[in-house]
């Protein structure tokens, strides 16, 4: 039975008010691309942008000197919990997860709010942006204006501004062959949210559920300067699959994944067993799941489990790290440093056709 915490007993829940939670939200992979390929300008029309749409990459990076470049970019979603407080913490740390995936320092944030304002009581939203707020105080930086509007479903995120060094920019696209592949945090935030919709998430996968999807990627920026850490990206709503194929697409190589070495957060496994997965973990797979091989083990065992968990939507999920295998122990050891005691390697980069294959 849920005993996790509601806004209050005179509103809604706020999972209640939207058609999808977190960073399952997001367009389908596929259709994504489909749209970018017929709107995007060429990169080479704005001489010092460094990163901008061409490789599916976590922010936008523009050169203003030798020594620096901005870091921009902006995330929001749709209620993943019905507590206020923390739907304002998940959304913000997701947001600033993409300045941290570029190996940049945020500066500031900017909010994004839409509330159905006729519907949620007022003291409700302002606990979203109360959570919000903890987190940029959190990390250092000023929450330092932002732009609202009247939603019929409540939304919320921010405009995240960071700074990077030219020279330590780590994009997802520059992963090389014998690269191992480490992911910062346990997988299944997807899972459990659909738990939590169904009213059969308890306290305890609550309490893990906030607790991975609130802690910030902080590791990206040190990760910049550690020679080895060749490409770098964050783990969210196109599961680890999307994201390693990212990876796999950028670099032109194969993404192996190990699926015996993923962490897990706490029940997971069991209520993937049971189908308790979200409507964008298929969605993921229709979209990219042709380029995905799955071993004979995997098939053998049975793959939805496994392909469930794998196109997990992550929201404010762990960064992934690709690095020579010399430099792996010094990244675990980066990541433990902070807090991230379930930082495990996960995979690796070999020659191939641009896919990703599971054993």
């Amino acid at each position: 039975m849920n005993s996790t915490p509601s806004s209050n007993a005179s509103s809604p829940r706020l999972t209640s008010l939207s058609h999808g939670g977190g960073c399952g939200c997001k367009i389908a992979p596929g259709v994504l691309s489909s749209l970018l390929a017929q709107s995007s300008l060429p990169k080479a029309f704005y001489e010092h942008l460094l990163v901008g749409t061409e490789t599916a990459d976590d922010a936008a990076v523009y050169q203003i000197n030798e020594q620096q470049a901005i870091v921009a970019t902006t995330d929001f979603f749709m209620p993943i919990v019905d507590d206020p407080f923390d739907f304002g913490r998940i959304a913000a740390t997701n947001a600033l997860s993409d300045i941290y995936a570029m190996g940049a320092t945020p500066l500031f944030a900017l909010a994004i709010v839409g509330m159905p304002i006729n519907v949620l009581p007022h003291t409700v939203i302002a606990k979203i942006l109360e959570g919000g707020e903890s987190v940029c105080r959190d990390a250092g930086i000023p929450l330092a204006g932002g732009h609202s509007i009247d939603s019929v479903e409540p939304i919320y995120g921010l405009v995240g501004i960071g700074i990077v060094n030219p020279a330590q920019l780590k994009r997802n696209a520059s992963a090389q062959a014998g690269d191992v592949l480490i992911l910062g945090k346990p997988l299944g935030v997807g899972i459990l949210s659909a738990a939590l919709k169904k009213n059969i998430l308890d306290e305890a996968g609550y309490a893990a559920m906030i607790a991975a999807t609130t802690q910030l990627n902080r590791p990206g920026s040190s990760l910049a300067g550690l020679e080895g850490v060749h490409a770098l990206t964050d783990v969210t709503g196109f599961g680890l699959l999307g994201h390693s194929l990212e990876l796999a697409r950028g670099a032109g190589l194969t993404a192996e994944i190990d699926s015996t070495a993923l962490r897990l957060l706490p029940q997971v496994l069991e209520l993937a067993e049971q189908g308790i997965i979200t409507g964008a973990s298929g969605r993921n797979w229709q979209s990219y799941g042709s380029q995905v091989e799955l071993s004979a083990r995997i098939q053998r065992e049975g793959s939805g489990a496994t392909q469930g968990i794998l196109t997990d939507p992550q929201t404010s999920g762990g960064l992934l790290v690709a690095c020579a295998p010399e430099a792996a122990q010094h990244v675990l050891e980066l990541f433990a440093q902070q807090g991230f005691q379930d930082a495990a390697i996960v995979g690796r980069m070999v020659a191939g056709d641009a896919k990703v294959v599971v054993r």
